[in-house]
Protein backbone atom coordinates (compact mmCIF):
# COMPACT_ATOMS: atom_id res chain seq x y z
CA UNK A 1 0.00 0.00 0.00
CA UNK A 2 2.84 2.14 0.79
CA UNK A 3 4.09 1.92 -2.72
CA UNK A 4 1.52 3.66 -4.50
CA UNK A 5 1.17 7.16 -2.43
CA UNK A 6 -2.06 9.44 -1.91
CA UNK A 7 -2.68 12.36 -3.31
CA UNK A 8 -4.48 14.75 -1.51
CA UNK A 9 -6.50 17.26 -2.95
CA UNK A 10 -7.25 20.47 -1.26
CA UNK A 11 -9.90 22.12 -1.09
CA UNK A 12 -12.53 25.07 -0.28
CA UNK A 13 -15.65 25.27 -2.31
CA UNK A 14 -16.79 28.58 -0.16
CA UNK A 15 -13.81 30.98 -0.47
CA UNK A 16 -13.08 32.12 2.80
CA UNK A 17 -10.43 34.20 1.63
CA UNK A 18 -11.99 37.15 -0.36
CA UNK A 19 -8.91 38.28 -2.06
CA UNK A 20 -9.45 35.15 -4.47
CA UNK A 21 -11.24 36.32 -7.65
CA UNK A 22 -12.86 32.52 -7.96
CA UNK A 23 -15.77 32.88 -5.58
CA UNK A 24 -18.48 31.08 -7.11
CA UNK A 25 -18.66 27.80 -5.58
CA UNK A 26 -20.20 26.36 -8.68
CA UNK A 27 -17.04 27.44 -10.28
CA UNK A 28 -14.65 26.14 -7.83
CA UNK A 29 -16.64 22.83 -7.97
CA UNK A 30 -16.88 22.64 -11.66
CA UNK A 31 -13.06 23.35 -11.71
CA UNK A 32 -12.39 21.04 -8.86
CA UNK A 33 -14.35 17.42 -10.92
CA UNK A 34 -12.21 18.64 -13.88
CA UNK A 35 -8.83 17.92 -12.09
CA UNK A 36 -9.79 14.88 -11.05
CA UNK A 37 -10.66 14.13 -14.66
CA UNK A 38 -7.29 15.03 -15.11
CA UNK A 39 -5.89 13.21 -13.11
CA UNK A 40 -7.54 10.22 -13.81
CA UNK A 41 -6.38 10.46 -17.29
CA UNK A 42 -2.71 11.01 -15.93
CA UNK A 43 -2.81 8.49 -12.77
CA UNK A 44 -5.45 6.39 -13.31
CA UNK A 45 -4.47 3.48 -10.32
CA UNK A 46 -3.77 6.52 -7.48
CA UNK A 47 -5.39 6.58 -4.94
CA UNK A 48 -6.98 9.93 -3.75
CA UNK A 49 -7.97 12.06 -0.84
CA UNK A 50 -10.39 15.06 -1.50
CA UNK A 51 -10.27 17.30 1.23
CA UNK A 52 -12.59 20.09 1.63
CA UNK A 53 -12.30 23.14 4.10
CA UNK A 54 -15.31 24.67 3.73
CA UNK A 55 -17.61 21.84 4.72
CA UNK A 56 -18.29 20.78 1.33
CA UNK A 57 -18.99 17.08 0.73
CA UNK A 58 -17.88 16.03 -2.84
CA UNK A 59 -19.04 11.92 -2.37
CA UNK A 60 -22.32 11.50 -4.19
CA UNK A 61 -20.56 13.76 -7.01
CA UNK A 62 -17.30 11.83 -7.03
CA UNK A 63 -19.71 8.46 -7.22
CA UNK A 64 -21.45 10.07 -10.09
CA UNK A 65 -18.77 11.00 -12.32
CA UNK A 66 -15.93 8.74 -10.97
CA UNK A 67 -17.81 5.57 -10.21
CA UNK A 68 -14.33 3.32 -10.66
CA UNK A 69 -12.10 5.33 -9.15
CA UNK A 70 -10.58 5.24 -5.84
CA UNK A 71 -11.16 8.43 -3.91
CA UNK A 72 -11.67 9.39 -0.44
CA UNK A 73 -13.60 12.59 0.37
CA UNK A 74 -13.94 13.77 3.56
CA UNK A 75 -14.83 17.87 4.75
CA UNK A 76 -14.64 20.22 7.89
CA UNK A 77 -15.09 23.68 8.46
CA UNK A 78 -12.37 26.04 8.30
CA UNK A 79 -12.42 28.75 11.03
CA UNK A 80 -13.58 31.84 8.39
CA UNK A 81 -12.31 34.89 10.42
CA UNK A 82 -8.41 33.01 10.63
CA UNK A 83 -8.56 32.26 6.68
CA UNK A 84 -9.75 35.90 5.78
CA UNK A 85 -7.18 37.58 8.03
CA UNK A 86 -4.52 35.54 7.27
CA UNK A 87 -5.20 34.25 3.85
CA UNK A 88 -6.17 30.77 2.03
CA UNK A 89 -2.03 29.34 2.82
CA UNK A 90 -3.41 29.03 6.58
CA UNK A 91 -6.64 27.67 5.14
CA UNK A 92 -4.71 25.04 3.37
CA UNK A 93 -2.29 23.85 6.13
CA UNK A 94 -5.30 23.29 8.16
CA UNK A 95 -6.89 21.45 5.52
CA UNK A 96 -4.26 18.74 5.24
CA UNK A 97 -3.48 18.85 9.47
CA UNK A 98 -6.99 17.91 9.29
CA UNK A 99 -7.05 15.48 6.11
CA UNK A 100 -3.84 13.44 7.83
CA UNK A 101 -5.52 12.84 11.00
CA UNK A 102 -9.45 11.80 9.31
CA UNK A 103 -8.44 9.96 6.03
CA UNK A 104 -7.78 6.51 6.13
CA UNK A 105 -5.54 6.48 2.91
CA UNK A 106 -3.04 9.21 4.66
CA UNK A 107 -3.20 6.79 7.73
CA UNK A 108 -1.76 4.06 6.15
CA UNK A 109 0.69 5.69 3.78
CA UNK A 110 4.45 6.80 4.77
CA UNK A 111 4.64 9.16 2.41
CA UNK A 112 1.63 11.55 0.42
CA UNK A 113 1.62 13.93 -2.63
CA UNK A 114 0.00 17.43 -2.17
CA UNK A 115 -1.68 19.09 -4.87
CA UNK A 116 -4.31 22.31 -4.88
CA UNK A 117 -7.87 20.94 -6.06
CA UNK A 118 -8.64 22.67 -9.54
CA UNK A 119 -5.18 21.75 -10.18
CA UNK A 120 -3.47 18.58 -11.96
CA UNK A 121 0.33 17.93 -13.17
CA UNK A 122 1.43 16.72 -17.10
CA UNK A 123 4.55 15.50 -16.02
CA UNK A 124 3.41 13.59 -12.89
CA UNK A 125 5.43 10.29 -13.73
CA UNK A 126 8.74 12.26 -14.56
CA UNK A 127 8.20 13.96 -11.11
CA UNK A 128 7.35 10.87 -8.65
CA UNK A 129 10.08 8.99 -10.72
CA UNK A 130 12.39 11.86 -9.04
CA UNK A 131 11.53 10.82 -5.29
CA UNK A 132 13.92 11.45 -2.62
CA UNK A 133 12.03 9.82 0.03
CA UNK A 134 12.07 13.28 1.88
CA UNK A 135 10.10 16.22 0.52
CA UNK A 136 10.04 17.81 -2.86
CA UNK A 137 8.75 20.65 -4.00
CA UNK A 138 9.28 22.97 -6.57
CA UNK A 139 10.35 26.82 -6.09
CA UNK A 140 10.52 30.25 -7.81
CA UNK A 141 13.85 32.33 -8.46
CA UNK A 142 14.03 35.87 -9.57
CA UNK A 143 16.13 37.75 -11.60
CA UNK A 144 17.33 34.42 -13.77
CA UNK A 145 17.15 35.96 -16.97
CA UNK A 146 18.41 39.11 -15.63
CA UNK A 147 21.95 40.88 -14.83
CA UNK A 148 20.52 41.34 -11.25
CA UNK A 149 21.56 38.68 -8.85
CA UNK A 150 19.67 35.67 -8.49
CA UNK A 151 17.57 35.25 -5.46
CA UNK A 152 15.30 32.11 -4.39
CA UNK A 153 12.11 33.81 -2.97
CA UNK A 154 9.34 31.34 -2.26
CA UNK A 155 8.64 27.69 -3.15
CA UNK A 156 5.78 26.50 -4.65
CA UNK A 157 3.27 24.68 -2.31
CA UNK A 158 0.69 24.59 -4.80
CA UNK A 159 2.27 20.51 -5.46
CA UNK A 160 5.18 18.96 -3.15
CA UNK A 161 5.70 15.49 -2.18
CA UNK A 162 6.71 14.54 1.34
CA UNK A 163 7.33 12.14 3.48
CA UNK A 164 4.51 12.34 6.04
CA UNK A 165 6.73 12.36 9.35
CA UNK A 166 9.01 14.81 7.77
CA UNK A 167 5.72 17.17 7.10
CA UNK A 168 4.51 16.03 10.45
CA UNK A 169 7.74 17.39 12.28
CA UNK A 170 8.61 20.05 10.52
CA UNK A 171 5.94 21.57 8.20
CA UNK A 172 2.37 20.70 9.91
CA UNK A 173 2.67 24.17 12.04
CA UNK A 174 4.22 26.41 9.24
CA UNK A 175 0.79 28.22 8.44
CA UNK A 176 0.04 29.31 11.72
CA UNK A 177 3.71 31.42 11.57
CA UNK A 178 1.22 33.29 9.01
CA UNK A 179 0.53 36.67 11.15
CA UNK A 180 -1.01 38.71 8.39
CA UNK A 181 -0.24 39.48 4.62
CA UNK A 182 3.06 41.62 5.67
CA UNK A 183 4.18 38.71 7.20
CA UNK A 184 4.63 36.55 3.98
CA UNK A 185 2.45 33.81 3.06
CA UNK A 186 2.63 29.88 3.24
CA UNK A 187 5.10 29.82 0.06
CA UNK A 188 7.50 32.34 2.35
CA UNK A 189 6.75 30.45 5.42
CA UNK A 190 8.09 26.65 3.93
CA UNK A 191 10.86 28.47 2.79
CA UNK A 192 11.96 29.62 5.53
CA UNK A 193 11.55 26.80 7.41
CA UNK A 194 13.51 24.60 4.95
CA UNK A 195 16.43 27.52 4.96
CA UNK A 196 16.62 27.47 9.11
CA UNK A 197 17.07 23.58 8.58
CA UNK A 198 19.68 24.02 6.26
CA UNK A 199 17.79 20.88 3.79
CA UNK A 200 19.48 20.03 0.43
CA UNK A 201 18.02 18.28 -2.41
CA UNK A 202 14.36 19.47 -1.71
CA UNK A 203 13.78 20.76 -5.82
CA UNK A 204 12.66 19.19 -8.50
CA UNK A 205 15.39 19.38 -11.22
CA UNK A 206 12.63 18.92 -13.39
CA UNK A 207 10.37 21.32 -13.22
CA UNK A 208 6.56 20.19 -12.72
CA UNK A 209 3.79 21.03 -15.62
CA UNK A 210 1.26 22.32 -13.48
CA UNK A 211 -2.05 23.60 -15.13
CA UNK A 212 -5.50 24.22 -14.31
CA UNK A 213 -7.43 27.02 -12.80
CA UNK A 214 -5.60 29.33 -10.28
CA UNK A 215 -8.31 30.29 -7.74
CA UNK A 216 -6.18 33.64 -7.18
CA UNK A 217 -6.53 34.54 -10.66
CA UNK A 218 -9.62 32.31 -11.52
CA UNK A 219 -8.09 31.76 -14.90
CA UNK A 220 -6.06 28.91 -16.34
CA UNK A 221 -2.45 28.54 -16.05
CA UNK A 222 -0.87 29.21 -19.20
CA UNK A 223 1.59 26.56 -20.26
CA UNK A 224 2.52 26.37 -23.86
CA UNK A 225 5.66 24.22 -25.07
CA UNK A 226 7.49 27.34 -25.65
CA UNK A 227 6.74 28.24 -21.78
CA UNK A 228 7.71 24.90 -20.20
CA UNK A 229 10.98 24.95 -22.15
CA UNK A 230 11.62 28.43 -20.36
CA UNK A 231 10.58 27.31 -17.06
CA UNK A 232 13.71 24.03 -17.71
CA UNK A 233 15.82 26.02 -19.38
CA UNK A 234 15.45 28.57 -16.09
CA UNK A 235 15.80 25.58 -13.75
CA UNK A 236 18.83 24.73 -15.37
CA UNK A 237 20.52 28.59 -15.13
CA UNK A 238 19.65 28.03 -11.53
CA UNK A 239 21.65 24.61 -11.58
CA UNK A 240 24.63 26.65 -12.51
CA UNK A 241 24.76 28.80 -9.74
CA UNK A 242 26.81 26.86 -6.81
CA UNK A 243 25.39 28.97 -3.96
CA UNK A 244 21.38 27.11 -4.88
CA UNK A 245 23.01 23.92 -6.46
CA UNK A 246 22.63 21.72 -3.58
CA UNK A 247 19.22 22.72 -2.94
CA UNK A 248 18.18 20.19 -6.19
CA UNK A 249 17.60 16.90 -5.93
CA UNK A 250 20.33 15.60 -8.17
CA UNK A 251 23.48 13.24 -8.04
Amino acid sequence: MNGTPPILLTSSVIAMDQSVCLKNPDSRVFHTLESIEKWMAIYPQGRYVLCDGSGFDFSNLVKVHFPGATIECISFTNSEKLVRELGKGYGEGEIIRYALKNSNFLKNSTWFIKCTAKLWVENFTECINSWNKNFLCHAFFSNVFSVKKTNLEYLDTRFYMTDKNFYLDNLSHVHTYIEGADSGGIEEKFLETLNNMNLEKYLFAVPPVVCGVGGGSGKYYKNSKIRQLKDLLRCRIVLGLNRYRRLFNID
